[in-house]
Formats: C-alpha cells, structure tokens, sequence
C-alpha cells in the first residue's frame, strides 16, 4: 500500500476550530445528512445563532467507519454547481458533529442522551424504508432493530428521567414523515404496555414535524479524491460533495423558527403550516425522474446523471417523462411546474457534480412507490392508460432487481420477494404486483399494467434498455 501523501484531517492539524454542546441527535451518519442538516447547523453556529453540535446515531449494524474517530468527526463539504448563473465551487471544513454512536455496539451510551437536557432536537434520514414498524421490536431489545423502535426506547428512557422532550424533525422522503413516525411510537408505547403517562408525555413534551429536503449530494468524490489531497494538504476520507441549491420545509409550529434560527442565518427554509404543496413538486419531478433514470440509465450502460442528461435518447426520455406524465398529474399551477421541471434538468445537468445512478438505486422499491407509483396510478385512473414511460421505468426496475445485470441495494427482505418470485419466471410479474409489503397495495388490478410490464421485460432483454427507449417513442421497431 502506498504512502499517503497528506496527513488526514483532524484537529491537530486545525487546532483553532470551536466545539459545542450537543443540542441536535441526528439517526443517519450518510452523505446526505452531512451535507445538508449538519451543514445548515454548522451555517447557524458560524452566525453565533445555535451554537450547539450534532451527536449522530448509526441506524443500522453495518460496521462504523474507522475515519470518523482517526478524522475527529471532521470532514469537507464540496459545493459545486451553478447558483443565479454565477459557477459555485467552495470548500469547507465542517466541525459541527461532536461524535457517532452505534447502538449496536454503544447501546448504554445511546440511552444516555436521554440524561443530556441540552439535547433538544431529532432529526433523521434512514431511507424511505426507514419509518416502518417492527412487531418483533421489544423494549428490552439492545438495540431495537428499527429506527422507530430506538427512538421509542430513547424517548421513554427521557420520560423516567422526568425531562423535556424533543423538536422531531425527519427528512426520509415519505409522505408526512412526522406524522407516520409519531404514530410508529405512539404504536410500541401501547405494544409495549408503557402506560399512559409516556402517552401523554409523548402528546405533550414532543413536537414531531413532517419536512421536505431538497439537495442533491452525490457523497465522496472518488474520480478526484488524490487531485483534491494535493490541493487540500490532507486526506480527507469522509469528504462529501453537494450542489449549491439547497430547500428544507418544515410544517411546525409558529415558535420553531425562534428556536431554530435557520432562516435567521440566510438559509432556504421554509417553515409552513402546510407542506404539501412543496413536497408533491419535489418528490415526483426531482426525486421521480432520479429513480426512473436509475435503473434505466445503468442498463444502457451509463454511470451518472449528468450522462443521462447528455445521453440523446435518455436525455428526451427524461423531458417527456416530466413534461407529458407528470406535471399533468400534479394540481399546481403548470406554469410554475414547469419552471420548476426545467431548473431541475438544468441541477441534473450540474457539471461538477458526479451523482452516481448506483447511489440513486439504492433501495429503489421504496423509492418507487413514494415517488412514481401514485402519479402511475393516476394517470392510469384518469385517462383510461398507463403512462409509457413510468411504466418502463418499472419494467427496468424488475429486470434490475433479478439480480442478474445489475447489483441490488436494497433490504433483505425486499430481495427475498423478488429472489422468490424470480424462481418462477412465467409468473413472476403478477406475482410481484400483488405483494403489498412491495407497493402498498395489491397492484394486481390495475388495467393492462401486468401485460404492458411483461411486454417491456421482454424487450428489455432482447434487446436493451435504449432500443426500448426508441421503440415507446417510436423511433425503433425493436421486434414485434
């Protein structure tokens, strides 16, 4: 192995860098959340307007990367792109997060944050999969296995000790994350027989807000990572790379922008009372096309975003699927839909930003179903027809998901499904629309869908993903 040519980042080689009290517990240690809710805490501090740190949590039981602790909890955000015509690219050293605990290692350390009162806010980004229920979660569990679960174990430790409780804040990209999250505890506080008085307590002392996020941040910049050391004088493992635009929505009540002055620091946050006009836009026209070009995309052998974006039959795949089957599904105004379509392919387009297809995969079922599947359905109800192109977009998710062309990122369980239903490849599509734990609902009855996916998986292999791009827009015959 090759000498490192830098030493790696750490506080003694920026020794001047500020602490702070632990104010904020965060469940997610991935790129994302570093580069969004970390990075807006560490904009506060830098104002003097929060002055606290994130302590974060490891939801799951993959083993903790060893740069956290070599780096301090250190680590450079990158942010590259366009912002009002202008080339964005700025580097900084983030120092807001105080430390990572595994549960599953730390468990008595993850209890005590209950004892900590400068502790006041949660957030979270455990995947879309994330906010679920486990009926095998007990309290005695070290750890529970879902987030959910920790959380309601976290929170009743906070109860005995008779302390205040939390601002909750989740950003998974679930339709009103707040309000499932809240009633996944309220769920195990009764499972698991905690008296009314944690009820209470939880109606009382807890906020919990649904919130919308809207960065895209493509994680550690692998292609230039030995460029980047040079010009930076360190190694820096944790590094992570993110477009300028950033929008957090918070639906909360009328004191939380006081107490969480993100607006106050010149951030794009909008606290509401109602969200979902901010979320119908951002999850199906920007977070829509990123899972339909994902499994697409990686079948015509394409790596990132920005090649799609460039790619002649990907490229108008992506225009027509925002323009023709999903803004007519959307009840806003079309005008400012469609302004809002043409800066997001203009953000997909960001030369500076590699946002890998594989990244994007990762735990596409769920993605799926909170992102394409209602307007799928939708168009299906309302014009009598399936919308072509989503419903590729499904077709190619399947074929990825047999494991046999792509790699599969996704929950164990959610492979099993389809490793089973593969084993019996004459049925294997009706046999998939009709698992609910897949889609939320039996999709068995929806009109010509299992024939019209049948259809595109058979294309699909014999003749690839950009033949059967050119045949739905009618460029290619592609067999019969």
């Amino acid at each position: 192995m090759d000498t490192p040519l830098h030493p790696p980042l750490s506080r003694a080689l920026v020794p001047d860098l500020p602490t702070y009290p632990e104010r904020m517990i965060q469940f997610g240690e991935g790129n994302f959340m570093r580069a969004f809710t970390v990075w807006q805490v560490q904009q506060m501090n830098q104002q003097g307007r929060f002055q606290g740190s994130v302590v974060m949590i490891k939801p799951q039981a993959s083993p903790v990367s060893e740069h956290y602790a070599k780096q301090d909890h250190l680590y450079t955000v990158l942010i590259n792109g366009i912002a009002e015509q202008q080339v964005v690219q700025e580097r900084e050293i983030l120092h807001s997060i105080s430390r990572l605990i595994s549960p599953y290692t730390e468990y008595e350390q993850f209890l005590a944050l209950a004892e900590q009162d400068s502790l006041e806010f949660i957030t979270s980004n455990t995947t879309e999969a994330g906010i679920a229920y486990n009926p095998e979660d007990r309290l005695t569990d070290r750890p529970q296995r879902s987030f959910p679960g920790k959380l309601t174990a976290l929170l009743y430790r906070r109860y005995q000790l008779g302390k205040a409780g939390f601002t909750i804040i989740p950003c998974e990209l679930i339709d009103r994350n707040g309000e499932k999250l809240r009633e996944i505890v309220l769920r195990y506080a009764a499972d698991w027989k905690l008296g009314d008085g944690f009820t209470a307590w939880l109606e009382r002392e807890n906020t919990f807000c649904c919130s919308l996020v809207d960065r895209i941040v493509p994680g550690f910049p692998q292609e230039k990572a030995e460029q980047l050391e040079r010009e930076l004088g360190y190694q820096d493992h944790l590094m992570v790379t993110a477009e300028p635009y950033l929008l957090w929505v918070i639906e909360g009540p009328a004191w939380l922008p006081e107490r969480l002055p993100l607006t106050e620091a010149g951030l794009n946050v909008i606290f509401t009372d109602d969200l979902r006009p901010y979320r119908e836009q951002k999850v199906h026209l920007l977070n829509g096309p990123h899972t339909a070009m994902a499994a697409l995309g990686l079948l015509a052998g394409l790596e990132t975003v920005e090649e799609v974006m460039n790619d002649e039959d990907l490229s108008v795949f992506v225009r027509e699927l925002m323009g023709e089957e999903i803004v007519p599904m959307l009840d806003l105004p079309k005008t400012g839909l469609l302004t809002y379509a043409a800066a997001v392919r203009e953000r997909f387009m960001n030369p500076f930003i590699r946002h890998e297809l594989a990244s994007i995969s990762l735990n596409s079922i769920a993605k799926f179903k909170t992102r394409l599947l209602p307007v799928l359905l939708r168009y299906q109800r309302e014009r009598g027809e399936l919308p072509k192109r989503i419903t590729l977009a499904f077709a190619a998710l399947l074929v990825g998901y047999r494991g046999d062309r792509l790699e599969r990122k996704d929950s164990p369980d959610v492979l099993a499904l389809f490793d089973g239903a593969w084993t019996r490849p004459e049925d294997v599509i009706p046999t998939l629309l009709g698992e609910a734990k897949l889609w939320g609902e039996d999709l068995t009855g929806v009109p010509e869908l299992a024939e019209t996916l049948e259809q595109y998986v058979r294309k699909l292999d014999a003749f690839g993903a950009r033949a059967t791009l050119q045949w739905i827009g009618g460029g290619s015959p592609c067999g019969d």
